[in-house]
């Protein structure tokens, strides 16, 4: 019996694991996935937002803030890239003028600092590349950009790392309550806990409607994103949004913390929750209404398109709460966007919630709050010679587009969380991120996962299951062909 168990470990799940990991108690995480963050965290802006956009009185504005001031130590702490650049929203009419004077009162009366409206001339003297069509402009000081998934599978390594259990490939298919809970039931057997919180993103309404009537729904939204090769990496400085309107915050341009340049989203609605899939209208879309407000983005140095799923609820603000048919099973639902930004605040709610409920939290003396993640390619020559002198394998480069060594690769495949397939291997230290995409690097990447794993290369995967990279041999029995 654990004391709680979060389903699902996107960037919601990991943040209330991480929070919960401080406190003595039994605790895990089950994910369907074969590895953290593997869903809407690692396909989205990767923007921390300042928080003018949420309706003042609302969780999202409250949380969205709080979460603003949490993420630079939490990142400084767990070494996630992280870098505070400030955004811009544009307005291009006078009635977009207005929207902009309204956002500003909602960012002064949610708490969002050193906020300023700028005229056309002043973004474009602190944004030169803006077009000479914005008349006006919001500056919030302390929006920021930061690796998304890096952030989310930090604060999981580090809960693991301070003893809450991570269960990957255990998909919840059924819940039903117990004396003193509820039970779970996954592929992989039950799992029983006092409380449960349901942290399962665009599937939330399905995974709580196991057990309660969710009384929300969610309604997937699909975002469409380029992701520009760092020769546009300097093209603007930063976060660039348009307007925002019913189906979000519009179309963004921003600097990314590995020096590319972003273009996204379109918001999309599907059906299916699983549709992550691009469209040339929807590409097409996104860089029209890029080019509105940066017209000098060069399109042609895109290396990858990618689209991600947002967690639209029927709500316009966060749903965090208890099902009051089922006591002590919380939802952490809805989560959309700003749900990056502000996670680490929802993780301390959901522990608040759960203090309320009667859950005893004793906070350990011993909470390990640090993590040791090298990036190769950042040290000075004499740290890189330290780490070649400990393990000559940090002397070798495997991934030439962003040197990535094969020392980084082997400490991310017996990792805190290993990482087992191609792309997790890339989320945790960006081999096959660079311009060729994995091109080179792949094969390597993956005869190093079979070697470290002890499997044969036709197990490796690229991502999710069926994804094998390799199928069998087109060439046996050695030698040369006989004619």
């Amino acid at each position: 019996m654990y004391d709680c168990i979060i389903i699902g470990c996107g960037i919601t799940g990991a943040a209330a694991a991480y929070r919960l990991a401080r406190y003595r108690g039994r605790f895990a995480v089950l994910e369907k996935s074969n590895d953290v963050a593997n869903a809407t965290t690692k396909a989205n802006s990767a923007i921390i937002h300042a928080g003018y956009d949420p309706a003042p009185g609302t969780q999202m504005a409250r949380l969205n803030v709080e979460g603003n001031r949490q993420a630079a130590e939490i990142c400084q702490k767990l070494n996630v890239p992280f870098r505070r650049t400030g955004s811009l929203v544009l307005a291009f009419s006078e009635e977009e003028c207005r929207t902009l004077d309204e956002l500003y009162r909602r960012g002064v009366e949610n708490g969002v600092p050193d906020l300023a409206l700028l005229s056309g001339a002043g973004a474009r003297a602190v944004e030169p590349g803006l077009s000479d069509q914005v008349k006006a402009a919001l500056y919030a000081p302390t929006a920021a950009v930061v690796n998304p998934w890096e952030y989310a599978l930090a604060m999981a390594e580090t809960a693991v790392k301070n003893g809450v259990e991570l269960y990957l490939e255990h998909p919840v298919t059924a819940i039903r309550p117990v004396e003193g809970g509820y039970a779970l039931t996954t592929p992989r057997g039950e799992f029983c806990a006092r409380t449960v919180i349901n942290a399962a993103g665009v599937h939330a309404d399905q995974v709580e409607s196991l057990i309660a009537p969710p009384g929300y729904r969610i309604h997937p939204v699909r975002g469409e994103y380029w992701l520009l090769d760092k020769s546009e990496g300097s093209r603007v400085r930063h976060v660039v949004f348009q307007c925002p309107n019913r189906q979000g915050k519009g179309v963004l341009v921003a600097p990314t913390v590995h020096g590319n340049l972003i273009v996204g989203p379109n918001a999309q609605p599907v059906e299916d929750r699983e549709d992550v899939g691009c469209s040339a209208q929807g590409l097409a879309f996104v860089r029209e209404k890029a080019r509105k407000s940066v017209p000098g983005v060069r399109f042609g140095e895109n290396i990858r398109n990618f689209a991600g799923l947002r967690a639209t609820a029927d709500t316009d603000d966060f749903l965090i709460g208890e099902n009051p048919a089922a006591p002590g099973f919380f939802h952490l639902a809805g989560i959309k966007s700003p749900g990056l930004t502000a996670a680490p605040a929802i993780g301390l709610e959901a522990v608040r919630l759960l203090q309320e409920k009667g859950l005893a939290l004793e906070e350990k003396a011993d909470f390990d709050d640090t993590r040791e993640h090298v990036v190769f390619r950042e040290l000075s020559a004499e740290e890189k010679n330290r780490w070649i002198r400990r393990d000559p394998r940090y002397g070798r480069v495997i991934c030439r587009c962003e040197t990535v060594t094969e020392g980084e690769i082997v400490a991310a495949v017996h990792g805190v969380i290993p990482a087992t397939t191609v792309n997790a291997v890339k989320r945790r230290c960006n081999a096959g991120m660079g311009r060729c995409q994995g091109g080179f690097c792949g094969p390597r990447v993956q005869a190093i996962l079979a070697r470290e794993l002890g499997v044969d290369p036709t197990e490796v995967l690229m991502d999710g299951p069926g994804t094998q990279v390799l199928t069998g041999e087109t060439k046996t029995g050695g030698g040369h062909n006989e004619v």
